[in-house]
């Protein structure tokens, strides 16, 4: 086993990380960019162990350096995602002071950054110099999904580390070698996951999971009637909210339960005049990852989506080898029939307006998808 074993189809890049850890084409930064899923922070976590790796060649996967630094242990390496919608310019201005300490080790001090397409342009202002003018032993890794994600400044002082999406067939194999996934189970969970590792995980593990992917690409099918379009957008609202819910409710409820403990707070009893500011904090940050949580899982019911779409013009163009959605083939080829493939291009593109409505301009999720179902109803599907 070796740090780089996480890595699914991406050959080229884990010989490109090797050469660096080992000295050959090393820079003081790096931006990893790559589709959702592709494992662009799995890239850059096992590049960190390598560079902490204490054998030869480095990336062994078993001494301890290794091991702390993809258990999210090791001192010298800070990982920084975030559950909001983004990352301001206090929290960037902490990982500059974070990044100009010595390492406790011999080796690097290692910032990456999960979402740095999340982070904002005066926070990128923040962060430029610290990259134009590192300490001597820190490394900066930079997640996003396309290298236009951060400022134009911040991509030129970094070394581009590519990822593209892993084929079906590599996922699959990834799913029945790690985690003992049935091959037929495993296969299916690789097609409906479009090459994204963790919704594969997710898909080969979880009953639930495999259930609501299959209620959301049933939809296309079914949008036969403005009714209809309504209740399909109310559907997927009410749908988003309960798997957003269910993942941070309990969460929440151990944050509420850890501050309490922290200030000393029992039931009935006085409060530290610090509490109520820190109360006050907590509660902001869990309503913008709740926000966030619905909003990620309706833009991957969108993604759903789309599949179904892309697998009728498929159909139309008489495209060999299997569809993403093999298992409703009946649907996929009902659409086929009776909507040319501009029709269903169309569609596609009412989707990703709904998912920029909601994204980048905070068009409530429910109004969004509304309109979104309206565009893609398909009338003559009732008749045919």
């Amino acid at each position: 086993m070796t740090v780089w074993d996480g890595l699914v189809g991406q050959p080229k890049v884990i010989e490109a990380l090797k050469a660096a850890a080992s000295g050959h084409g090393m820079s003081h930064a790096f931006l990893f960019t790559g589709p959702p899923g592709s494992g662009r922070s799995n890239a850059a976590v096992a590049f960190a162990a390598a560079l902490q790796c204490e054998q030869d060649p480095p990336g062994c996967g078993t001494c301890h350096a290794c091991h702390t630094v993809l258990a999210g242990s090791h001192a010298d390496v800070s990982t920084v995602r975030t559950e909001g919608l983004s990352i301001g310019i206090k929290e960037v201005r902490d990982l500059v002071r974070r990044s100009a300490l010595a390492p406790v080790g011999r080796r690097w001090q290692i910032v990456i950054v999960e979402d740095a397409d999340r982070v904002t342009e005066p926070a990128f202002n923040a962060l430029l110099k610290a990259i134009e003018e590192p300490a001597e032993r820190t490394v900066w890794m930079l997640c996003t999904p396309t290298v236009e994600d951060v400022l134009p400044t911040i991509r030129s002082r970094c070394r581009l580390v590519s990822l593209t999406t892993p084929t079906a067939d590599d996922v699959a194999d990834f799913l029945v070698r790690t985690d003992g996934v049935d091959g037929a189970l495993a296969s299916y969970a690789a097609r409906a996951s479009q090459g994204h590792i963790g919704r594969a995980r997710a898909l080969a593990r979880d009953d639930e999971t495999r259930n609501r992917r299959r209620e959301v690409v049933a939809i296309p099918a079914q949008l036969t009637s403005l009714g209809r379009c309504m209740q399909a957008a109310s559907r997927l609202t009410e749908v988003a909210k309960e798997e957003a819910d269910a993942i941070t409710v309990e969460l929440d409820a151990r944050e509420k339960s850890q501050l309490d403990t922290a200030y000393g707070v029992v039931e009935r009893g006085r409060r530290p005049r610090e509490y109520a500011p820190a109360l006050r904090d907590l509660e902001q940050d869990q309503k913008r990852r709740a926000k966030r949580r619905q909003l990620d899982v309706v833009d991957r019911g969108l993604m759903d989506l789309v599949s179904v779409y892309r697998d009728a013009i498929a159909v139309s163009a008489g495209a060999p080898g299997q569809l993403v959605n093999e298992e409703i083939r009946a649907d996929v080829e009902l659409l086929a029939r009776v909507s040319p493939p501009e029709t269903n291009l169309r569609r596609i593109s009412a989707i990703f307006e709904a998912r920029e409505q909601m994204l980048e301009f905070n068009v409530q999720p429910a109004l969004a998808l509304e309109s979104m179902m309206v565009a893609l109803v398909a009338p003559e599907a009732r008749t045919r």
